[in-house]
């Protein structure tokens, strides 16, 4: 951390600014992605495997046509696959003395991929690259060989027709029924979180955090002037002035008390007047790890101190709804389970809901049980089938929608937090937003 100090105070020194959680020099930004990922490796990866009962995964990829899964199995100096890598993970069981050999980690490429996967092939003396492959494969005759091939996650997909044709042309007819999809295997691999990541993620989170409050301030907005349009690529070069990166385009929009008919019509992007809502969806890439938040701010009017009670009434709604999600967490729940109880008991309770919760980690979108889409409350087809499992990571999207008399009109709170799930529940990993943001903030001249 010492030699992160100096950047941290360069960049306060040169912005107005607030000062934000210490983000990492590259060099140690890499550092800290190999020493996460070689703990994966070892302690993750062979877990899983158990689990799923695969006792050989063989993950190919060729340059910048990249499997999702390989991308997060690369050091953090390699940025693509090189020519065409193949990565091999074989489990060698237990001896007749009943003594457990461990893994084999292989890189049946040119080099050592990273620390963990050792070089199994010389090209110079066997330049057929595809051979060496089945070689390895039929010398340790794998009971069941997982590759990426997967009808409903498209994170698990990634082997091309042309590798997988190419593979099993290379291999002996008799291994033909071992070679299966590996689909749950690099589900449960994206979607499970160390508790070292786990102490990191708090971090991202608390940044992401952070930019937000920055961006709805009157740091950033004058009424009457910014632009929704202003406030999201002040965002997008907040990311980049802080040397992040971000999975999507942020977005910014309002609600007011006028009817959406008017709104509507009204040249885009918006002028940000008082007594607006606003509405932010934001997220960053960092050390590998993705965020996604959805917060909301209100623009105080002259001699306003704090946000009408209807409207943090209305807000209260949308944490009510979060709880009714995340209390219905479980080991073993499917997503689409979780989903229908949520929905009965908020309707039960008088509230109108709308839950789009996913998974988060390595993607944004990532991969794991999904609970409900905008367009799909009865259910999601087969990625909602999938069974909660812990150590995972969450999205927590959703919507109220709620009546204000005031306004005569529905007002949607739109929140998202991300949360994590273990044995001992559920949490926010940085907390989450239980009051409207002011713009500005109230102070005691305000009359």
């Amino acid at each position: 951390m010492k030699n992160c100090r100096w950047l941290v105070l360069i960049f306060v020194s040169i912005s107005s600014f607030a000062q934000y959680p210490t983000i990492l020099s590259q060099r140690d930004q890499a550092k800290v992605i190999d020493d996460l990922l070689e703990e994966r490796l070892r302690t993750v990866l062979p877990t899983l495997m158990r689990r799923e009962g695969f006792d050989m995964w063989v993950i190919v990829s060729r340059e910048y046509n990249e499997d999702p899964v390989i991308r997060t199995m690369l050091p953090a100096v390699w940025f693509a696959a090189r020519r065409t890598t193949m990565l091999v993970v074989y489990d060698k069981g237990k001896d007749n003395k009943g003594v457990d050999q461990g893994f084999e980690y292989l890189a049946v490429a040119r080099y050592d991929v990273g620390k963990i996967f050792k070089r199994a092939w010389d090209p110079d003396r066997s330049p057929d690259q595809w051979g060496q492959l089945a070689k390895i494969i039929e010398e340790r005759s794998p009971k069941k060989i997982g590759v990426n091939k997967a009808p409903s996650w498209g994170h698990a997909d990634g082997m091309t027709s042309n590798d997988y044709d190419q593979l099993l042309t290379m291999l002996p007819k008799r291994l033909y029924p071992h070679v299966v999809s590996a689909e749950k295997l690099a589900v449960a691999w994206l979607e499970t979180r160390t508790e070292k990541e786990m102490v990191i993620y708090q971090q991202i989170c608390r940044i992401a955090h952070d930019i937000i409050a920055e961006g709805f301030s009157d740091k950033v907005i004058q009424p009457g002037v910014t632009t929704t349009d202003d406030v999201v690529w002040w965002y997008r070069e907040e990311i980049k002035r802080l040397r992040l990166d971000t999975w999507f385009q942020p977005s910014v929009s309002i609600q007011r008390i006028e009817p959406e008919t008017i709104t509507s019509k009204r040249p885009q992007p918006l002028v940000i007047l008082p007594g607006d809502i606003l509405h932010v969806d934001f997220g960053i890439t960092y050390l590998r790890l993705n965020t996604d938040t959805q917060q909301h701010a209100y623009v105080l009017k002259p001699r306003e101190t704090d946000a009408p009670e209807y409207l943090k009434n209305a807000f209260k709604r949308g944490n009510k709804l979060q709880d009714i999600l995340t209390s219905n967490f479980k080991e073993g729940k499917t997503g689409n389970q979780i989903l229908a109880d949520s929905r009965k008991q908020a309707v039960d309770g008088g509230i109108t809901p709308s839950i789009y919760t996913h998974p988060i980690g390595f993607h944004g979108h990532a991969a794991g049980t999904t609970i409900g889409m905008w367009d799909m409350q009865g259910g999601v087809p087969f990625t909602g089938d999938y069974p909660m499992h812990f150590n995972t990571a969450y999205s927590i999207e959703l919507n109220a929608s709620v009546y204000v008399i005031e306004w005569k009109k529905e007002v949607r709170i739109q929140l998202e937090e991300d949360g994590y799930f273990d044995e001992s529940g559920f949490r926010y990993i940085d907390g989450r937003q239980t009051e409207l943001i002011l713009i500005p903030k109230a102070s005691s001249t305000n009359r």
